[in-house]
């Protein structure tokens, strides 16, 4: 980890509950808040660390989100695209990390001081209000996700996780179909639905014809209604 001290204006726009923030709402935030670079693999924060009492968002980069059950089993919760907010329990629980984040490649990462944050919420309100339809979704994907374990076939779940980064992080043209933004690689999928990687592989063998699964997670979606389809089926 690389500590590069406090942050820009330019750096707080890029956090999505900034962004549409005038200059002089954010300039008091400048003396307290703090950005580090983080290597491909590097931890930014462990399962069960007591985190300080600060506001934790992406600047660049891809964080992944992960929890370790009693036996070892890891599970990936969610992955944090650049301009998010991370480590909610900083600002709104107890200070104990529920998960490990990792950085998935080089990042930068900005903390705010709580105190600063709420001194800049008294004046910019609507700040709060960002926050807390920020984490609102975040409660609502963790509903979905514990209820689709419960309840849904895991190629049900795979569709799902699949449509899911298609509305976060969006999707390009290409000749095959629509590319999805982000690379989910096989075993980040099977993690994050509660399957095997042999198991993930074999879905994605059922999909032939509708999704394309290329190396390193690149992920080609050649009809998005069959797509659905193939869940309403099973």
């Amino acid at each position: 980890m690389l500590v590069k001290g406090c942050s820009s204006i330019t750096q707080l726009k890029q956090i999505s509950i900034f962004q549409d923030l005038a200059t002089t709402q954010l300039e008091s935030l400048i003396p307290y808040s703090y950005v580090r670079e983080y290597q491909q693999g590097e931890i930014v924060i462990h399962e069960g660390d007591r985190i300080p009492q600060q506001l934790h968002a992406l600047i660049t980069g891809r964080l992944e989100i992960k929890k370790t059950t009693v036996k070892g089993k890891e599970t990936v919760v969610r992955l944090i695209p650049a301009g998010e907010l991370f480590a909610a329990p900083a600002i709104f629980g107890n200070r104990i990390s529920p998960a490990t984040v990792i950085c998935q490649v080089e990042s930068q990462v900005l903390t705010i001081d709580r105190e600063a944050l709420l001194k800049a919420i008294s004046n910019s309100p609507e700040i709060s209000l960002r926050i807390l339809e920020v984490f609102n979704q975040r409660l609502q994907q963790l509903h979905n996700t514990v209820h689709g374990l419960i309840s849904e076939r895991a190629i049900v779940r795979l569709v799902r996780i699949i449509q899911y980064y298609r509305d976060r992080d969006g999707t390009y043209s290409v000749a095959e179909g629509d590319r999805l933004n982000i690379q989910l690689p096989y075993y980040q999928i099977a993690r994050s639905i509660g399957i095997t990687y042999e198991e993930c592989v074999r879905l994605f063998k059922k999909l032939k014809g509708v999704v394309i699964y290329q190396r390193g997670g690149k992920i080609i979606v050649k009809d998005w209604e069959k797509l659905e389809s193939v869940s309403n089926l099973v």
